[in-house]
């Protein structure tokens, strides 16, 4: 039985499963700063596996794994580029500038993907004036695009293009497994274009805190370090990646259910009227209720009404769906929005 949570708000709301409840309670555990806690080292491994890649690291957040490696690829003064609706751009507080001290070049995507000759056009040229492009960072799913999954075929355009300028990859996979279960992919056909990668543990897989990050045994390496400098090390810390090992190896699969809802909640949402703005690929569902003269307060009170969490301004707002919602939680939630819209 799936304990319910009637939140819409984010993916970061889930709670842990039971058995990740009992995996905590039941870990067995080291000082992960001197790489002795057994949980950590071996959630690290298995992410590793996963995607294909040599080595891993456990960190706090999704923004620290993304800074540790941002940082792990860069110098002071470099330039990076990034899509200009992005989460490291827009919604990590300037971290890359205040912790790196590094200028961003955003370039503007397609349903969050970046041209590869756009990416081209974006890198600085060799020349005393201009600072030293370093790195390219791509996002996906892409939040802001609407929880759009980009493809292999995508992702290799922009890897080609930034090998061929010797430029380290980035991906902020905060949600890389939505994307692989979207596009029916392994999560290393999506991960192998990229030279680090960040997963966010506490999203759709539903671990109560916590992201890994994987790439080469050197750049983790660096990671580990700048975690450090950052106040990421810490110590007993298998009791939070015993959850994240369950994450990984059990509540991949149902990502689809999540993304089976978000579609069902889109439909439903239009047939009451309520704009629909994104393509709904995965677990996200932007909406405008404008058409049906509602503003913020009215969407709010409604789902407060109803006995679910949402969080709207202006005329619009992102519905997610995860772990605690099912389908029968969205056709009840349509019915009853359904009576009140009328």
């Amino acid at each position: 039985m799936v304990e319910k949570n009637l939140d819409l708000r984010s993916d970061t709301v889930t709670w842990p499963t039971p058995e990740m409840r009992e995996a905590a309670y039941k870990a067995k555990l080291g000082d992960d700063v001197f790489g002795d806690d057994p949980t950590v080292n071996e959630l690290e491994r298995i992410a590793a596996e996963i995607t294909g890649k040599e080595a891993g690291l456990f960190v706090t957040s999704g923004t620290m794994g993304n800074a540790v490696c941002v940082l792990a690829h860069t110098l002071r003064g470099d330039e990076i580029i990034l899509e200009h609706r992005s989460h490291i751009y827009v919604n990590e507080v300037g971290g890359l500038a205040v912790m790196g001290q590094l200028m961003a070049r955003t370039v503007p995507g397609e349903l969050g993907w970046m041209r590869p000759e756009d990416v081209e056009k974006a890198i600085r040229a060799d020349n005393i004036h201009y600072p030293r492009t370093s790195l390219v960072c791509v996002e996906n799913t892409h939040n802001s695009a609407g929880g759009i999954a980009l493809t292999p075929k995508q992702l290799q355009a922009d890897w080609d293009v930034a090998k061929k300028h010797n430029l380290g990859v980035h991906m902020d996979g905060a949600r890389v497994f939505n994307a692989a279960v979207a596009l029916g992919v392994d999560a290393k056909e999506l991960c192998k274009y990229a030279d680090t990668v960040q997963i966010c543990l506490s999203k759709g897989l539903s671990a109560p805190v916590g992201s890994v990050v994987v790439g080469s045994t050197d750049l983790i390496k660096k990671a580990r370090k700048y975690r450090k400098m950052l106040g990421g090390g810490m110590r007993q810390a298998g009791i939070i990646a015993a959850p994240g090992i369950i994450a990984m190896t059990k509540m991949v699969d149902r990502l689809k259910d999540d993304h089976d809802n978000a579609k069902l909640l889109s439909e439903g949402l239009q047939k009451i009227g309520i704009k629909v703005v994104n393509q709904v690929q995965t677990n996200m569902v932007y909406i405008d209720f404008s058409p049906i003269g509602w503003k913020a307060d009215d969407w709010n009170k409604a789902c407060r009404k109803l006995g679910w969490r949402s969080q709207a301004s202006g005329t619009g707002t992102r519905l997610c769906t995860h772990y605690g919602i099912e389908r029968e939680d969205i056709k009840s939630f349509l019915e009853e929005l359904g009576k009140l819209v009328k």
